[in-house]
């Protein structure tokens, strides 16, 4: 049984068992799969970059952000934004980081594509300074294009520039789009368990 692209010749020339032959075949051909898809979205990344303006939030970008919350939620929360507002704008800038994404063709005062919020957080239950992603979200008309990978990949250069090695994020076990994203940026489970109580 000849492997073209392994062994030159016959498999048993080779002295090594067909099913190892196949099995590294079909190793090979994922591990060049996976730089070929590697490669593909370092080109889509940076292709959605040159159409993306990526900046801090601005109070500006309020109303946009309650309504993109409200549409994907079905829950207006204008009271918890306009105190996430205040809060991230009082804390200091190289530690927290709510940031938003807008076309770059456009105004920047208009309507948002997604957001991104998270802070670095430490000793926490012992933990280590780390870069904790705590919200990120993205227009329904605008996934699959990158954005939210974009934004991603914006607030985890800022955690590195600000001096931490790790992020970390929490996602709901039934949210599969959020684990499924989340996961294909590279992220995996961690050292902690969360636990908690109904108080009745």
């Amino acid at each position: 049984m000849d492997q073209p692209g392994i062994f030159e010749g016959p498999a048993e020339s080779s002295g090594v068992p067909p099913v190892q032959i196949i099995a590294a075949t079909r190793f090979l051909d994922r591990i060049m799969g996976s730089r070929r898809m590697a490669k593909s979205m370092t080109t889509t990344l940076r292709s959605v970059k040159e159409r993306l303006t990526i900046r801090r939030a601005r109070s500006t970008d309020t109303p946009h952000v309650i309504a993109l919350d409200a549409r994907i939620t079905g829950l207006a929360k204008p009271d918890y934004w306009q105190h996430e507002f205040a809060s991230y704008s009082e804390q200091p800038p190289q530690e927290c980081f709510f940031l938003v994404a807008t076309p770059a063709d456009q105004p920047e005062d208009s309507r948002i594509l997604g957001y991104i919020i998270g802070e670095i957080r430490a000793w926490e239950f012992g933990s280590e300074p780390c870069g904790w992603v705590f919200a990120l979200s993205v227009e329904p008309d605008a996934r699959l294009h990158g954005i939210g990978q974009a934004l991603f990949a914006a607030i985890s250069a800022k955690f590195k520039e600000a001096g931490v090695t790790k992020m970390r994020t929490m996602v709901a076990r039934d949210n599969r789009l959020h684990l499924l994203f989340f996961r294909g940026e590279g992220m995996m489970a961690g050292p902690y368990i969360q636990l908690e109580k109904e108080l009745n």
